[in-house]
């Protein structure tokens, strides 16, 4: 382990120990260097990564704070690691989408609110109009369907859930957009699914809603395995 390393490991104890609190500013660099046992250079490496994961905040000409360290901000930069995955590893993303997104819309049928019902309709209707086009814009309709998810997925009630999915989703846009332009009828079929879901979620019917996201989502995975 290198010196940056074990520095990370420190302040992380200090967290973990509760020496160092969520919104609490870190003590001055050499102070801290010192403390650690690490030099000033291990300790502003430390203070870099850390901030790259959001545990700490520079903030200029304040100095560093220790972030609200909740769930959703840390795991948020998992979409970064996401992102930089496009081969056949995608098939891993959509087996965990299957695997939780369809709790999550079973639990936001008894949580969702009116009005997250009525944007979900919205994005529907929407949907419906660029589906029945002659030219599908494919790129706008994966956009719409993004909104339709993360609506579903922060209306369950879990935020840590919903932060987890959503990150998941990345890397499964270009495969949903390629889907889209290369099958017949995927985009129609797309949105039907999309308005079951919906009714399922407006009746407040758990079972239906997790029933329905998961063929959903196993369709597109059935597809992508046929093309890998």
């Amino acid at each position: 382990m290198g010196l940056s390393d074990d520095a990370v490991e420190r302040i992380k104890q200090m967290l973990i120990d509760g020496e160092l609190q969520p919104g609490q500013r870190l003590p001055v660099e050499k102070d801290l260097a010192a403390r650690l046992g690490v030099s000033r250079n291990s300790l502003r490496e430390a203070v870099r990564a850390l901030t790259t994961i959001r545990v700490l905040q520079t903030r200029q000409g304040d100095g560093t704070y220790v972030t609200s360290l909740s769930p959703e901000l840390l795991l948020d930069t998992m979409s970064f690691v996401v992102d930089l995955h496009q081969d056949t590893t995608v098939l891993q993303f959509f087996e965990v989408r299957r695997l939780l997104e369809p709790e999550a819309a079973a639990m936001a049928a008894g949580s969702i609110t009116d009005a997250g019902l009525a944007q979900l309709d919205e994005l529907l209707t929407e949907a419906e109009q660029i589906a029945a086009g002659e030219l599908v814009d494919h790129e706008k309709l994966v956009d719409n369907d993004q909104a339709f998810h993360g609506l579903i997925n922060r209306s369950c009630g879990n935020p840590v859930l919903a932060t987890v999915i959503d990150g998941m989703s990345g890397a499964t846009v270009r495969a949903r957009v390629w889907r889209g332009i290369t099958e017949e009828n995927a985009a129609r079929r797309t949105v039907a699914e999309h308005r079951v879901i919906y009714t399922a979620l407006a009746n407040r019917d758990a079972m239906r809603a997790r029933l329905y996201a998961a063929v959903h989502i196993a369709g597109v995975e059935d597809w992508l395995r046929g093309v890998l």
